[in-house]
């Protein structure tokens, strides 16, 4: 099972636990708040059914979280730059390009000091059709760079 496959899976059975967390007394008919499910382990690193890392705006461990949208100056370099190193990388959807982007800016700044995890996750987030396991450890590095450059400098 994919990463993909594997995270739709544990979404559809968090979110199951969820719908369940509140049931009734039968002898009085009265709502009974039940304990709320464990927490879920960290998808931060996950890629989710989406292809792309928990979008939660939850700040890394050293405070730093998902950037904002860039403008749109910002965002028409970064695409250019995905576009220098590969085309099918944006693929005709650059707002997932730059979702994707934005997400592994939370991924650089909660791995500060590990470029191979950073690679690695630039990697698993960054796919296409033609590409479903990732563009390979040289243009995921590329691509961690282009992402470093223009959304997020200052992680």
């Amino acid at each position: 099972m994919n990463h993909r496959t594997a995270t739709a899976v544990l979404s559809v059975v968090i979110a199951a636990a969820g719908l369940t967390a509140c049931g009734s007394d039968k002898d009085t008919d009265q709502p009974v708040a039940k304990k709320p499910p464990a927490a879920a382990p960290s998808t931060a690193a996950v890629p989710s059914a989406a292809g792309s890392p928990s979008a939660s705006a939850a700040p890394a461990p050293n405070g730093k979280g998902i950037p904002p949208k860039p403008d749109a100056a910002t965002q028409a370099k970064y695409i250019a730059a995905l576009a220098a190193i590969d085309p099918d990388i944006v693929n005709t959807k650059p707002d997932k390009a730059v979702d994707r982007g934005r997400n592994q800016c939370e991924s650089i700044a909660g791995f500060p000091n590990d470029k191979q995890k950073q690679t690695d996750l630039t990697n698993q987030r960054f796919t296409s059709p033609t590409h479903p396991d990732g563009f390979g450890p040289a243009k995921a590095a590329k691509i961690l760079d282009a992402v470093h450059t223009h959304l997020c400098p200052s992680y």
